[in-house]
């Protein structure tokens, strides 16, 4: 293992690695020597950047959750335009086909992990509270455009949401679910808010 090796940078070419892994392997294969392997670089790289292997752990999960929060700013500039159950099928989509399943079952796997990342964070399972707060945010951004009943109760659909579609995407090895499945999913968890069946 070459120990000399230059990484532009070592953070994100660390974080990376974990991500492949995770995906490719699950939780259970993710060790400090299986990252830095991943990354072809020395064990002692990843000690360098981080006090050790929890807090990396912690760093990943957080660095995924602050880009979870920045496409939530997307998702909201969609609120008016094409149909709500399009929109949220495609963001529930693009969030539970990136790392994050595999990310929310390295958190509830290891109970030092999440001790430290509720430390100045909102309880609940990481990941997927703040992902609850974007689909929040999107469905309120709806409701004030009319496109969505003034009654609708937010604070239960949007926790809805999420765990139906984690539900669809959570067998890690199986395929994906199909658009298709997804869409009717959401059309069903929001079927009683919509003013026009049309939106």
């Amino acid at each position: 293992m070459p120990t000399g090796v230059a990484l532009r940078d070592a953070r994100e070419q660390l974080f990376d690695a974990a991500e492949r892994i995770l995906l490719r392997d699950g939780p259970s294969a993710l060790t400090s020597r299986a990252v830095t392997t991943e990354a072809g670089c020395a064990k002692g790289v990843l000690h360098r950047h981080f006090a050790d292997f929890d807090a990396f752990l912690a760093e990943l999960v957080l660095d995924r959750t602050a880009r979870l929060e920045a496409r939530g700013e997307g998702l909201r500039g969609t609120a008016g335009t094409g149909a709500v159950a399009d929109n949220l099928a495609g963001a529930l989509t693009g969030l539970f086909e990136s790392v994050a399943v595999a990310i929310i079952a390295l958190t509830t796997s290891r109970d030092a992990l999440r001790a430290r990342l509720r430390d100045g964070r909102p309880s609940g399972v990481p990941l997927l509270t703040e992902a609850t707060t974007v689909i929040a945010g999107y469905l309120a951004a709806e409701r004030d455009l009319g496109r969505i009943t003034a009654d609708a109760d937010i604070d239960t659909l949007a926790p809805t949401l999420i765990g139906a579609a984690h539900l669809l995407f959570a067998d890690r090895n199986g395929t994906p679910p199909q658009p298709a499945a997804v869409r009717r999913t959401v059309a069903a968890v929001i079927a009683g808010v919509l003013p026009d069946p049309q939106t």
